[in-house]
C-alpha cells in the first residue's frame, strides 16, 4: 500500500471515530477521493475486524468495543518480513501527523506477543530522538549511523554535535565536524543514532535557523500568497501540515500567506500543481517556478526527441 493511500485511511478512520457523522459523499469530498475508494475503504476496515455500523442512508461510523475485548491478534498474524514492512511504512509517515504516534502506540499494543512489536519503536524515529535529546542535554557528539543525504546520494556515518530539534522533531540542528558548518538532518534518515563520551568542542559556532511550513530554512524571509484550488488546499496541507495554520478561506477560494526562508519547497509544490495554483504576492517564487519549468519542459523535449 503506498503511502497516501495509507494515510487516507487513517484519516477515514479518525473522522468515522469522531462525534460528527459523516456521509460517503463528505468524507469523499474531505479526502479528495471518490465515494467508491471510500466504500472500499470501509470494507477493508470490515475485513480487518473493525465494528463499521451504517447509521442511516450512506452515513457509517466506527463503534467502540466494548469489553470483554476480542482477541485482535487473531485477526491479522504478521511474519517477519511483513511486520518490517509495516513499521517502516508507519515511520515513513511524516512526524507532523499526529496519527503517527497514536498508530504505533496501539499497534504495538495489540501485537504485543508477536514480531511486529520487536519492529514497532526498534531503531525508529523515537528512539533515535532520546538519544540526540540526551547528547544535547549532556552536551555530547553523535555518530548518525547510515544518515541518507538527499543532496550527495551517499549513505554514511555522520559525527555531528546536535543542539536542537525543529518543530515536531522533523529535523535535528546539528554542527557537522566534518565540514563545520551547521546544518539540519532528518530524522526519518538516521538508520541509528549513537551517543559518544566526547563532548562538544564547537559550542560557540552552533547557530540554527527558522523553517518555514515547506521545511526550508534560512535568514531572510520571503513573504508570499498563493490562491489555490480545493485540491490544491487538501494536497499542501496533508503534504506539509504546518502550513494549514496560514490556510485561509475567502469565499469559495483558498489562499496560503506566510513567509518562507528559500523557493525550493515552496516552489516545487507550485510547480506540480502550476494550474490549480496562482501566485498572487511573491516576484522570487514566480521567478523560481518559471524556471523550474521551462527547465522541465526543456528536459522532457529533449528526452523526446531523442526516443
Amino acid at each position: 500500500m503506498d503511502q497516501p493511500k495509507m494515510e487516507r485511511m487513517l484519516r477515514l478512520m479518525r473522522l468515522l471515530s469522531s462525534n460528527v457523522n459523516y456521509s460517503v459523499d463528505e468524507l469523499a469530498d474531505k479526502l479528495d477521493t471518490s465515494p467508491r475508494s471510500i466504500y472500499r475503504y470501509l470494507d477493508t476496515f470490515k475485513a480487518a475486524g473493525f465494528a463499521v455500523e451504517k447509521l442511516y442512508g450512506n452515513v457509517y461510523r466506527l463503534l467502540t468495543l466494548k469489553k470483554p475485548y476480542p482477541d485482535l491478534t487473531k485477526l491479522v498474524l504478521f511474519s517477519d518480513e511483513e511486520a518490517a514492512i509495516v513499521a517502516r511504512m508507519i515511520d515513513g509517515i511524516d512526524n507532523t501527523n499526529a496519527l503517527k504516534t497514536g498508530l504505533k502506540r496501539k499497534l504495538a499494543a495489540v501485537y504485543d506477543s508477536t514480531s511486529i512489536a520487536d519492529y514497532i519503536g526498534k531503531k525508529s524515529n523515537s528512539s533515535n530522538i532520546q538519544i540526540l535529546a540526551d547528547a544535547i542535554r549532556d552536551r555530547k557528539k553523535v555518530v548518525l549511523h547510515g544518515y541518507e543525504s538527499a543532496h550527495s546520494g551517499q549513505v554514511r556515518d555522520r559525527m555531528v554535535e546536535p543542539f536542537g530539534f525543529t518543530t515536531n522533531y522533523i529535523d535535528v540542528w546539528c554542527f557537522d565536524l566534518e565540514d563545520s558548518t551547521n546544518k539540519r538532518f532528518k530524522i526519518a534518515r538516521i538508520d541509528e543514532a549513537e551517543e559518544l563520551e566526547e563532548d562538544w568542542t564547537a559550542e560557540e559556532l552552533h547557530h540554527s535557523q527558522p523553517v518555514d511550513a515547506f521545511r526550508m530554512s534560512g535568514h531572510s524571509p520571503i513573504h508570499i500568497r498563493l490562491r489555490l484550488s480545493q485540491r490544491a488546499k487538501n494536497l499542501l496541507v496533508e503534504e506539509y501540515p504546518l502550513a494549514e495554520s496560514s490556510v485561509r478561506k475567502n469565499g469559495n477560494e483558498w489562499f496560503f500567506e506566510g513567509d518562507i526562508y528559500a523557493c525550493e519547497g515552496a516552489g516545487r509544490f507550485v510547480a506540480g500543481l502550476a494550474d490549480e495554483i496562482d501566485i498572487i504576492e511573491g516576484d522570487a517564487l514566480r521567478r523560481y517556478v518559471s524556471v523550474f519549468l521551462q527547465d522541465s519542459a526543456r528536459k522532457y523535449s529533449l528526452q523526446t526527441k531523442n526516443h
